[in-house]
């Protein structure tokens, strides 16, 4: 479950953590779980790196127009409060939280160089992004939403098939009516991923939203141990979102 596997590049793991690896022999053998990329080499692995939260549902949103060649792009994320952990911390205390909305490890947080390795293992190129977080005041919930500039002559049309044939076949992925943008209550163990193209600016505009405790956590590392273990991918995972 930690970040200790994620990422495949020694050197920038311990630049965005701030410490030394203690184990990088295992990061060859190391696969990234999530479920929905990797289905395969998850089934066959030994060891198995859990993705995090921020990065799921990034990386989830993205994946069908990255492996278009996307290369700038700017991700806006919130998370409720339970993304950062039970740890007695004061900017998490309900005073400081409550009634209040603010950003936080504004172009040092940990999970960009997580969602920059797997959007460019998808996109077969370098992938450099902004990416911002945002604390709101829930408990338990991740939005994203995330910009990029999408090619000369791609429509609507194509950009949302790209999505349904990325996804038409995963219980976890529900991509969402056109004209529907995805909502955190929706979402209880599952993904919801909704696209919107802005012909104005040319700029695609995508969304997901998960419940960082389930998908985004222990849920996922049961979906990985499902694959692993042979049972079926949704054994104990058919949770009914409190509005399904």
């Amino acid at each position: 479950l930690s970040a200790d596997y994620r990422i495949k590049d020694v050197a920038v793991y311990e630049k965005w953590y701030g410490i030394t690896h203690k184990s990088p022999q295992y990061l060859e053998e190391a696969v990234y779980g999530l479920c929905e990329l990797n289905r395969e080499q998850v089934k066959n692995a030994r060891l198995v790196a859990n993705p995090g939260c921020y990065p799921t549902c990034s990386t989830l949103s993205i994946a069908p127009l990255a492996r278009e060649g996307l290369i700038t792009l700017i991700i806006d994320a919130k998370s409720g409060t339970s993304g950062a952990g039970r740890g007695a911390k004061v900017p998490n205390l309900y005073c400081e939280v409550n009634e209040n909305i603010k950003a936080y490890g504004v172009a040092t947080h940990r999970h960009t160089p997580e969602i920059e390795e797997q959007l460019s293992y998808i996109s077969g190129k370098d992938v450099t992004l902004n990416f911002t977080p945002h604390l709101i005041p829930m408990n338990r919930g991740i939005l994203v939403t995330a910009y990029a500039k999408y090619k000369e002559g791609v429509t609507k049309e194509q950009i949302r098939e790209a999505y349904v044939k990325a996804y038409q076949d995963e219980y976890f992925v529900r991509v969402l009516d056109e004209g529907v943008c995805p909502e955190t209550k929706w979402v209880e163990g599952s993904n919801f991923v909704n696209v919107k193209v802005d012909e104005r600016t040319h700029r695609v505009i995508m969304m997901g939203a998960m419940d960082n405790i389930t998908k985004g956590a222990a849920g996922q590392a049961v979906q990985n141990m499902n694959l692993a273990f042979g049972l079926d991918e949704s054994t104990g995972l058919n949770l009914v979102p409190m509005f399904p």
